[in-house]
Order: C-alpha cells, then structure tokens, then sequence
C-alpha cells in the first residue's frame, strides 16, 4: 500500500468518528427505559468504535509523518478509553461480562471477526530498545544466578566435517560438470544449424522477421527498464539515485518500524535545528518587546496607584500574569484584590469553626440505620465519559490542520517544517520569558530604590539547609537483580493473543431467547483479555481516564490456557511478570516483616519500571475454607490480608495489573476472594467450532493451528473433522500433549514418504482425562 492509502483511511477514520460523536450526542443525552434498546444502542455504538479503532491503529502504524501520527494518536487514546466506557456500561446493564450481539452483527452485515479487538502496535515499538535492554539483563542476571543455562552447542567432529566439506564439494563439481557438458551440447546444436544455413542460404522473410524480433525486444526492454526505474525513484526505493533527484527523494520501505524509526530521528533533528533558529532570529525582537511592555505595565501602574507594584513570582504565572490583555488599572486591582480574599477566608474560616460547634450542639446525630429514599426509576442514562473531551479536541484538531491541508509539496511525508515552528515558537518564548522575568525583578528592585526610596521586602535570607532524604542503598538495579534471583520476577514467554485460537459464538442471542446462559467462547475471552488486561496496560492515558481495573481472575479447568493469557499479557505489553504463586513463595522472606519488606520491593519495581503484572496461580489456596496437610509447610494464606493493602497501594497512574488464575475457585472462602478480583473471567474448554474451523479461511483453528505448530503437514489422509468430534471435552492442554506425542523428531523425518494420519492422534488422547460436563456446569 502506498502512502495515499492509509491517508485515505485516516481521512475515513475520521469521517465516521465525527458521525458516531454526533450520534452520541442526539441519542444518549436522553435517559432510556427500555433496557433491551439500550443495550442495543451501546452494542451499535461499541462495533462502530472498533471498526474506527482499527482503521485508526493501521494509519498510525503505517504512516511516516510524525506530526501526522501524534494526533492520530491522541484520537487512538480517546477511541480506546471510549470503548473501555461502553463496555463498562454493556456489563452494568446485562450485569454479565459476556455479551452475545450477533442478530446486531447481521443486521450491520458484519463478521465476527470484525470486532476482533486490535492490539496496538505502538504499545511494543515505542519501547523497543528498552525491552530489548531489559531482557538482555534479565539473561544475564539469571544465568549468573544458574537459573537458567545456555543451550548447549552440539560439537562437530573433526572427521564429520570433513565429510560435510566432501559432500559438498562433490556436488559442487557434480554442477560445474553438468553446467559444462550442457555448454558443449549448445555450441554444437549450433554449429549444426549454421552450416545448414550457409547450405541453403537464409530466405529474406525469415531474416527480415529475425531483425524486426531482435530490434522489437531490445526496444520494449530498455522502455520496460526506463518505466521501472521512474517508478522505484517515484516510491523513494532506489538507492544509487540521479545527482538531481538526491536531493528530493530517500529510501523508503513500508515495513512499518525502520520507516518510523528513520522518521522519528529526522524529526527529532529537525526540531532542535528550528528551535535553535528561531532563537538565533526572533529571540532579541521577542525579549525586546516583552521589556518594553512589562517596563510600560509598571510605569502606568505606579501613575495610578502612586507605587511601584509587587512583581508576580514564577508560580503565579511571572509577566504572563500582568500582560495577560489586562490593563495596568486591572492589574493593580487584582494585586489589591488577592490581599483582601486572603484575609476574608481566615475570617470565614473562624466563623465556620465557630457556628459549627454551636450546631453540633443543637442538632443530634442523625441515625443511619434508615435507608434514603431514592426517586423512581428513571430509566438508563449514559454515565459522563473522560474520552469524549479528548476525541473531539482531535477531531478539531484534525479539521483545523489537516483535513484541507495542500501536501502536494510533501513528497518525503515525514513531517512539517512550519508546523514545528509554530509549536516551537511557543516554547521559545517561555525561555525567554523567564531570562526577562529574572532581569526585570532586578530593574524593579532597583527603580523602587531610586525613584521610591524603597528597599525590597525580599531581605537576603541565608538558604536553609535543605533536607537531603536518604537514598536507600537499594536502588531499583539492585532489588530488581534480588527480585530475579529469588525467582519472583521471571521471564514471560513470547505468546501473542492471536496464539490464543478460537471462534465466536454465534448461537449466543438463540439460546438467551430460550432463558439458557451459553457457555462463552474462546473468541470471547481473548476479548476481555485485551479490553481489561492489554489496552489499560499499554496506554498511560487509557489507564488514567478509563475505568480502572486493578486485579483479574482466570477460572477454568486445568489446560484451557489461563498462564498462556498471563505470558500473552505480557508480550503484548512489554510487561514484567512477578510470579506470587503459593508454591514459588513458600519459604522465602518468612515472617510478618519479610512478607512486607517482599511486597514492598514487588510494588516499588513494578511501579518504577510498569507496565507490570503480578501473577497469582492457583490463588484459591490464599483463599481457601480450610488447609490441606499437604499445603501447610507452604503457608498458603500469609497472603489473604496483605493483598487488599497491595491493591489500595496501586494508583491510577500506575500501570500495574493482578492476574491470579484457579481450576478450583469454588474451594475458596466466596466474599474475601470477590473482594480482591474486581473482574472475573471463565475461561472454558474449547467448542466445535473452535477445535475445527473448516469454514473460516481467516484463521487456522486448534488442531490444524497446533499441529502446523509442533511441525506437521496436513494432508487429505489426516480427517481433522473426525478428530474435532473425537476431541469433545478435551482442553487445549490434552490436544498440545497428543501431538507432541505424536510429532516426535522421527516422526517429523518420515512426514515426506508416511503422512500423518487420523488413527495416530487417537492413541495419544485416549490416555488423557477429558473435562467432563458436570464438572464445566460448576464453574458456571
């Protein structure tokens, strides 16, 4: 795709952001009664936000220009924080956290794929050399540790390689030979036909046709090369380039990163050479003028009010308080004005202090055993957003700058020149702003002293020794290395969502129809993985705004891919993982102090160097009812107090995340374990659908995903219909074991001549436990 292209889709993504904020603004301002209308309304509302999330996601990561993709970029935040508030609003109003829109996806005439949520791309390249720094310390620290041990490098023998040179050789010469011997049977063949050539003698038509052959073909190539070479100069993709279109022309690749990363330098460079340009020339003229209007500000003044007035300090805003379009009489008032609130609000103040004991005195207590009456239901209205603000400021922004924006000139499309001066004009002119508020306080101190006679207020105090906090010798290196040592800080594994394979429900409105809760799909919880998990993580400003979600809960059965979703958090995110599981903290840190002292370097690095997930597996054992005897030397409950102060500890602006995850979550005591997971997420076996996948060309579905996985090739002989059947109430976990089994190394060598067939897969799964109805109805 060219440039063009996703400017295209920018230009699209905005059309219909504008159309759905007007749609939010006729539909939901009034209240709704009808709850089914108004999910409908927020289903409607939810689909089109992600279409436009999506659109706006492939812009941003595919385009250049980077003045271009930092507003595209705050419209990004506000679109996905916006989506994050009408989920919120779907589950308040079906009270559930699974919703089944598919009679809405038809009506739209939309795939359930189409509201697949998109990760992000800029969650991952922003920070790509810190992660990559990151993990290379993390290596080091853990094979120091013994942690983890470097794969060995099987060694070649010196009479191996010298069979392996012989191979090679051997075939080598075997080419040149056959390569020579075919040369020696062309120039004979023609040899031949030139003698019977000159026998015959060439017939005039036949040489005429010969030339006109030659002539055409030489013609059409060096036409077909000059097309070419004009069209890579056009594209930016040649490198030697003729001395007169050096200058307007680079070397570009829509490969995504190294486009950005060369855009990003350029820019950067370009900002520092027009920052410095503009104060080399419009620096003396703009602190010019600012003497000349604060020195003509001061002088009006002291003609009104018969003094020199106090100066504004740096935090009341310096000279941009007194010239901020006021004139010298407003000024001057405003000086006298904040001397008398001042004293009126000490004075208010011991008023209240005083009428309130008088009060107190008077009324009693009011009981609070009586419920308030609330006034009759007026039926569901749309909760004020955080995002709304933000997607309309860009939408502005958009129509202001860019919508009629002539970018015929802009043959690169990396950024604007002028639009960076006029950005950076404003910061000059706050640097300069405070070089003259310093030399202007000096001037009025000295004008005070010759023409008052005054001194100034400010008497020269001796600085107070300012209080150095102790650094605590732990620096945030240290107890990182502590961290991964004692084996609480680990390394994710490199999974993506997308890893995850499954299909959506599309049965979901039927069986709800008929007041039967369907089981959710595993499209479904690759969703709330993202919505609750990923998009707060990677987003400083989504996580800030959006409704926050501090812990998480994965419940299934065992097998489903509950830790294949924490390590896929992680990768999406660039996150750390600290691993809080009862079995990997027993007898670490022991005691009430340890425990702390434990949480406390967990939270501080989390927090230093978020996004960060704490994961928890098999946490119902924090909670459980009783303790096993088995589990007593582990100490499974030390945590069941502390983890709600751990989570009263994390704040908005901290990208920290809870993940426990549990096959028994009915063992635990109901209303302690409630209370810390905010969100609960079932995580259920894999339906039909999902294991086959036949009719869905876009994604390679469970069996067939894992066997290309582990090496194998499908064939006909290999029935994956019979083995989706056949696998009914087998997990995820069962299915990778059984063609692991299967797909060994010798197996693998004999996939050329033997294919795979469907009788293999059967021996291995038969040996394994399936999940058995009754048991997934409990987790229900």
């Amino acid at each position: 795709f060219s440039i063009s292209t996703y400017n295209q889709m920018w230009r699209d993504a905005q059309k219909d952001l504008e159309l759905q904020l007007q749609r939010e603004r006729e539909e939901f301002l009034q209240p709704e009664k009808d709850r089914v209308k108004a999910f409908k309304m927020l289903a409607v509302s939810y689909i089109k936000y992600m279409q436009i999330f999506r659109n706006l996601e492939t812009a941003h990561d595919q385009l250049v220009h980077q003045q271009k993709r930092a507003v595209i970029r705050k419209v990004l935040d506000g679109v996905i924080g916006r989506i994050l508030e009408m989920k919120q609003e779907m589950v308040e109003l079906e009270k559930s956290e699974f919703h089944y829109i598919d009679n809405i996806l038809e009506d739209l005439k939309l795939l359930p794929e189409d509201i697949e949520v998109p990760i992000p791309r800029y969650f991952i390249k922003e920070k790509l050399e810190v992660l990559q720094q990151r993990e290379k310390i993390l290596d080091e620290i853990l094979l120091n540790a013994g942690l983890q041990t470097r794969k060995p490098i099987k060694a070649m023998t010196f009479e191996e390689a010298i069979k392996m040179i012989q191979v090679a050789e051997r075939a080598r010469q075997g080419r040149c030979r056959a390569a020579f011997i075919k040369q020696i049977y062309l120039e004979e063949k023609r040899a031949g036909q030139t003698k019977q050539n000159i026998q015959m003698g060439p017939r005039p038509d036949d040489a005429a046709t010969c030339i006109q052959k030659i002539w055409r073909g030489y013609i059409q190539r060096k036409k077909t090369e000059k097309m070419r070479e004009e069209e890579m100069i056009f594209l930016g993709m040649v490198s030697n380039l003729p001395s007169h279109l050096k200058a307007t022309s680079i070397s570009q690749t829509h490969s995504g990163q190294v486009n950005t990363l060369q855009g990003e330098v350029q820019a950067r460079h370009e900002e520092v050479f027009i920052k410095d340009k503009l104060k080399e020339t419009e620096g003396p003229d703009i602190k010019e003028t600012l003497q000349d209007q604060i020195g003509q500000c001061l002088i009006e003044c002291r003609h009104i009010i018969g003094k020199f007035p106090d100066y504004p300090t740096k935090e009341a805003g310096g000279s941009m308080a007194m010239l901020s379009q006021k004139t010298p009489e407003q000024v001057a008032a405003e000086l006298a004005a904040k001397k008398e609130m001042a004293s009126q609000k000490k004075d208010k103040k011991e008023k209240e202090e005083k009428g309130g004991k008088e009060e107190m005195k008077g009324k009693k207590p009011q009981k609070t055993g009586k419920k308030v009456s609330l006034p009759a239901d007026e039926g569901w209205k749309m909760a004020p957003s955080n995002f709304l603000s933000i997607m309309e400021e860009g939408n502005s922004q958009y129509k202001a700058v860019w919508q009629n924006r002539d970018e015929g000139w802009d043959f690169l499309q990396d950024h604007d020149p002028e639009l960076i001066k006029e950005e950076k004009r404003e910061e000059v002119e706050e640097e300069i702003r405070v070089q003259v508020d310093e030399l202007m306080q000096q001037k009025l101190e000295n004008l005070r002293l010759v023409v008052d006679g005054e001194k100034s207020d400010k008497q020269k105090k001796g600085r107070k020794s300012e209080k150095v906090k102790a650094v605590s010798w732990e620096t945030i290196d240290s107890l990182y290395r502590e961290l991964v040592e004692e084996g609480l800080l680990i390394k994710a594994k490199t999974v993506n969502l997308s890893d995850y394979v499954g299909k959506y429900s599309c049965l979901g409105t039927a069986l709800r129809q008929v007041d039967k809760e369907p089981m959710p799909s595993l499209a479904d919880v690759r969703q709330l993985i993202a919505l609750y998990g990923i998009l707060p993580l990677g987003s400083q400003t989504v996580h800030e705004k959006a409704p926050v979600v501090k812990a998480l809960l994965l419940a299934g059965p065992a097998g489903v891919g509950k830790k294949m979703l924490v390590h896929a958090i992680c990768t999406e995110t660039g996150a750390n993982l600290f691993d809080l599981s009862v079995s990997n903290i027993a007898g670490k840190y022991p005691g009430k102090g340890g425990l702390q002292m434990m949480l406390h370097m967990v939270l501080k690095v989390a927090k230093q160097l978020q996004p960060s997930v704490v994961w928890i597996g098999d946490t119902e054992k924090i909670f459980s009812k009783g303790v096993q005897k088995a589990d007593e030397e582990m100490n499974p409950k030390r945590l069941e107090k502390i983890l709600p102060k751990f989570l009263k500890a994390l704040k908005a602006q901290d990208r920290v995340l809870l993940v426990g995850t549990t096959n028994r979550p009915f063992d635990a005591n109901l209303k302690p374990f409630c209370k810390v997971y905010q969100k609960i997420i079932l995580v259920p076996r894999p339906d039909y659908a999902s294991r086959y996948g036949k009719y869905f060309k876009r994604f390679s579905l469970l069996w067939k995903h894992i066997i290309l996985q582990n090496g194998g090739t499908i064939t006909n002989l290999l029935n994956i219909s019979c083995l989706a059947k056949v696998s009914d109430g087998f997990t995820q976990g069962h299915i990778v074991q059984a063609v692991q089994a299967v797909l060994t190394e010798l197996r693998l060598l004999q996939m050329t001549r033997k294919p795979l067939r469907t009788a293999e897969f059967m021996t291995s799964l038969a040996r394994q436990d399936p999940v058995y109805k009754e048991e997934e109805e409990i987790f229900k």
